[in-house]
């Protein structure tokens, strides 16, 4: 494929010499989906496999090299045994660096025009005498032409879906509306007649789980929609995998899990990641690094340290979502009327079409309790002593996160699983509370209290405190299920 010189070639990191035995090594392939809650467990995973003698290539779209370059640094893919980086175009044309791209646009273009360039790439890999040969492929979930790929290699490929179960099913119930017609909506009307609030009947095991829990795709009347195309390929997909992971624990979605069991290939759970890379006992270049979309701001961690122990919100709606201005200033003026400590994630690009939209004088009225940054270490946020609570959009990767350090939630879910995830939190887990869809500021105060100060507040602490142990057990060595199912991955399916 050459070097990055055209926009339709991939980049390669490949070095100019093997190392010792590294012909001998397997070889994993990753291909995530380029979004960061996507990015980080597929690190995680990589992380994981090279500590258990994997060779790894890690493949970026070539928009997100360029924005991990801008934020790391050129060393950052330098000096890395046995773990290479490469990139595949997105078909898409050249967009603002620090900008997060259109997702229906790029699922469009990507299931177009990628196959090709990674179809290229794997046979380059092959074909090299300084890596080994590819023997498996770790494909996002969402990224299915992957899979296509590696079966024209005869290379077998698994699925990771760094979703939860729930997550993952609203996924599948997608697909079965589409088959049976009721989606795309035959007109606006069934979005606000009732009709979202019909029970998913036809699952085994699924209580109270209703059509505004599906994806959100499916709120629509576009035949066209390219999302609901996307989705639907995707799940056709599944069953040509020769595994499937996912991003929870047995014990976190057991009913699921057993509902979900008998449509799927072998599955399995290995989440939290983040407490078995922790395990990895020796830090070398590839244990210690991260990926960020953006510059973290570590004076947020400072700062946090001047406050009591669980008497900050922490506000992020992570990496892609975007807000109304009118929802940005109900948010400020909540925060602001709760009288609490509040850390505020707010990115460059988050706000619809306007970036200068905080309420006049609230800067100045909670410059002692209030901290804005545009991004941060969300795992090292999440777990210091001074976090009593996360107002999140139910994004999956936030969610795992918040539930391996025990904070409790305010649910605010914008699309795609979130409302699944989100109805898990607050219903099945009782560790979180729903933010009304038109909220104002006025209930933002309350919950803020609420969760923070009050007895709803306290008892969730209590379950999130508890969720935490139970992550902790299921990642422990020898006997978690998480450890296990990891082990079991590598030796069954991996290594096979």
């Amino acid at each position: 494929m050459g070097n990055l010189s055209s926009s339709n070639q991939a980049q390669t990191s490949i070095p100019m010499a093997p190392a010792p035995d590294t012909c001998k090594k397997p070889h994993a392939v990753l291909v995530p989906f380029p979004a960061q809650g996507h990015l980080n467990p597929f690190l995680k995973l990589a992380k994981l496999l090279h500590h258990r003698g994997f060779h790894i290539t890690f493949v970026n779209s070539e928009f997100n090299h360029n924005r991990l370059l801008k934020s790391k640094g050129s060393s950052f893919f330098e000096n890395l045994p046995d773990f290479c980086f490469e990139t595949f175009p997105d078909g898409l044309p050249p967009s603002d660096a620090d900008a997060t791209q259109s997702v229906p646009a790029l699922c469009d273009s990507m299931r177009r025009n990628s196959l090709v360039p990674l179809r290229e790439l794997l046979a380059k890999l092959n074909n090299s005498r300084v890596v080994p040969p590819v023997t498996c492929v770790v494909s996002d979930g969402v990224m299915t032409f992957a899979l296509q790929a590696a079966h024209e290699m005869n290379v077998r490929c698994v699925l990771f879906w760094t979703f939860a179960a729930c997550g993952f099913l609203s996924f599948k119930l997608c697909a079965d509306l589409i088959d049976s017609g009721i989606t795309p909506f035959k007109d606006s009307s069934c979005l606000t007649d009732g009709s979202l609030e019909t029970l998913v009947d036809w699952v085994p095991g699924l209580e109270n789980f209703r059509y505004k829990h599906i994806l959100t795709f499916i709120q629509t009347t576009d035949p066209n929609n390219v999302l609901l195309a996307y989705v639907k390929e995707q799940v056709d997909s599944i069953s040509k995998a020769s595994a499937v992971i996912l991003h929870t624990f047995d014990a976190l979605e057991r009913r699921l899990l057993d509902a979900l069991s008998p449509m799927l290939p072998p599955i399995y759970t290995i989440g939290p990641l983040q407490p078995l890379v922790d395990q990895i006992s020796a830090k070398t270049a590839v244990s210690s690094m991260d990926f960020s979309l953006w510059k973290a701001e570590d004076e947020c961690l400072e700062w946090l340290n001047s406050k009591e122990q669980n008497s900050v919100i922490y506000v992020n709606f992570g990496s892609v979502e975007v807000l109304t201005p009118g929802e940005i200033q109900e948010l400020a003026l909540g925060l602001a009327e709760s009288k609490k400590n509040f850390l505020w994630i707010l990115r460059p690009d988050l706000i619809k079409g306007n970036s200068g939209v905080l309420p006049p004088d609230f800067i100045a009225e909670t410059k002692d309790r209030g901290l804005i940054v545009s991004w941060c270490q969300q795992e090292k946020v999440l777990n210091h002593p001074s976090v009593g609570g996360f107002l999140t959009h139910c994004g999956w990767n936030s969610i795992m996160e918040g539930i391996t350090a025990g904070v409790p939630f305010l649910c605010l879910p914008q699309t795609t699983d979130q409302p699944a995830n989100c109805r898990s939190v607050c219903i099945e887990w009782g560790i979180g509370m729903e933010i009304s869809k038109n909220f104002e500021k006025d209930e933002v105060g309350m919950l803020v209290n609420e969760l923070l100060d009050g007895e709803n507040g306290r008892e969730m602490k209590k379950r999130a405190v508890q969720w935490k142990k139970q992550a902790a057990a299921v990642t422990a060595s020898p006997r978690g299920s998480s450890f296990v199912n990891l082990e079991r991955l590598v030796e069954q399916v991996l290594l096979k």
